[in-house]
């Protein structure tokens, strides 16, 4: 690995930034546009990400670079000045992987606070914040995160990651909708329009890359990655609207073409490892582990369509949201737990939910409701572990619930507490509550809270208690919003159920 002074790095970065000024051109030099990030955390390393493009939104999808590959020079130090490098080296952008660079470290101590940043082209990029997972077996090391989904670029400004990242997490969860994949103007919020989108609806290599590279450029999503580490899992309209399996929501040609694609720049565009398979644990010590579910890979296609609907067939045992592989491995994690907070990472409601108040039921056959034996055989299973805890987001509102032993009798046992994320902007600026959202919540007692604000979940695990507080905005269609703590919940160890604080 070649080495360099911090002095060499800052001169090169003052080099280009005075080259750059000379030639006084319209196309930005600094390829370092995107941003940077880090992920999966282990008690040893993390994984660096940054991605090169000095045009982000390039009708190739390549960023404006050239076709040659380009070394990237990167850092890792114990302080924001770099006066304590602890590791460096070199890594190679190269075209056919969107010019991204993914850093898997090793080597690192367990359980502390490092910095990063990376060199290119005579250019020095942001600095990062990451963190290393607690070793294998601490318990009393508290543990703050926070989890989001749903951003919708054109629905509203992305305040909600700035205002994360001022709240300073150990740990971030991205459950999903990380981008969407319409052309301009054609999905509308109550809001409105705040902004637009660049390109058609993305369904090539090259409209997946340039979407993701105009959600990197954002400066408040900037601020939010590099603000810890991340741990991601993708949903629906990171690939195309309610996707299952190779099916897709309407009838399309070259629909596995498409996917691939997607599941391409997704890869080039997240600090996630190279791996073949999406669904992962990310282990803080003893204190939690979080199995992160890939909920729309291996389902079977949604039941009678995948709306609100009256629709016996999702009761049908053979129907699966997470496949085979995928549940005996989360199975697997169940049984060999010593966490004492085992916490699911996935993207649709998972408790019941009928939205029709009165004698008719009507379920939403995309989230769970439409996959009944399967999430019935993962109830089961919450047995083996001491705190199970589901986490959820795509439905663009906050929720907390119970998670009952029998969904129709609200007086059985609570075996799991399930908290869903609002959306980051998906929705527009929203309101506090829908008109009929008592009728809804009597209709469903195991559902405990609702809030229609645009935000995300902050928690704080200890080996006592969880706690929960759920952030909204007051708009999305601007920017700057403040940040209020809408509610707060709390759940106790071997006492599963959400107290109001």
């Amino acid at each position: 690995m070649p080495t360099f002074t911090r002095r060499t790095l800052l001169l090169a970065g003052v080099a280009g930034v005075t080259a750059f000024s000379v030639a006084a051109s319209a196309r930005p030099a600094d390829p370092f546009t995107l941003g940077v990030a880090s992920g999966d955390p282990t008690p040893d390393g993390v994984v660096l990400w940054t991605r090169l493009a000095r045009e982000p939104l390039a009708d190739d999808g390549l960023g404006g670079m050239s076709a040659r590959p380009t070394e990237v020079l990167w850092q890792v130090a114990h302080d924001d000045r770099f006066a304590r490098i602890v590791q460096q080296g070199s890594a190679t952008a190269r075209p056919e992987q969107g010019h991204s660079v993914h850093v898997e470290l090793a080597g690192l101590e367990p359980g502390r606070e490092y910095f990063y940043r990376f060199s290119a082209l005579g250019y020095l990029s942001r600095t990062g914040r990451t963190r290393t997972a607690p070793a294998p077996g601490a318990l009393q090391v508290p543990l703050t995160m926070a989890f989001a989904s749903c951003a919708q670029f054109e629905h509203g400004y992305f305040t909600a990651y700035r205002r994360m990242a001022e709240d300073q997490p150990d740990l971030v969860l991205h459950l999903g909708d990380y981008t969407y994949e319409y052309e301009a103007g054609i999905h509308k919020s109550p809001s409105g329009i705040a902004r637009h989108v660049e390109g058609p609806t993305t369904v090539t290599l090259a409209g997946y890359r340039r979407r993701q590279a105009q959600y990197k450029a954002d400066p408040d999503l900037q601020e939010a990655h590099a603000a810890a580490p991340w741990a991601v899992v993708w949903d629906d309209h990171d690939i195309a609207n309610n996707w299952a399996g190779l099916q897709p929501d309407t009838p399309q040609a070259n629909f596995a073409k498409r996917r691939a694609a997607a599941f391409q720049a997704y890869y080039e565009n997240m600090p996630i490892r190279r791996s073949p398979r999406l669904y992962r644990r990310i282990r803080w010590g003893s204190l939690a582990t979080f199995h992160m579910l890939d909920t729309r890979q291996y389902r079977t296609d949604q039941a009678c369509g995948d709306g609100l609907q009256l629709c016996p067939e999702r009761l049908a045992p053979d129907r699966t949201m997470l496949g085979d592989e995928q549940e005996a491995w989360l199975f697997d994690g169940f049984r060999g737990s010593q966490a004492r907070w085992d916490v699911l990472g996935q993207q649709v409601f998972f408790s019941q939910y009928d939205y029709i108040p009165g004698h008719v039921d009507k379920f939403l056959l995309d989230a769970w409701d439409g996959y009944v034996a399967d999430r019935d055989r993962v109830v089961a299973r919450f047995a083996d572990v001491r705190n199970p805890v589901v986490l959820t987001g795509d439905v663009h509102a906050a929720w907390g619930a119970e998670v009952k032993q029998r969904w129709d009798d609200p007086s059985s046992k609570t075996l799991a507490t399930e908290l869903v994320t609002t959306s980051i902007s998906a929705g527009g600026d929203g309101s506090e509550e829908y008109e009929d959202t008592g009728a809804w919540l009597r209709e469903n007692p195991h559902v405990k809270y609702f809030n229609n604000r645009r935000g995300y979940t902050l928690t704080r695990f200890t080996p006592g208690e969880l706690r929960s507080d759920f952030r909204g905005l007051d708009y999305v269609t601007r920017p700057g919003s403040p940040i209020h703590t809408k509610a707060s919940f709390a759940v106790e160890d071997r006492v599963p159920g959400l107290h109001r604080l």
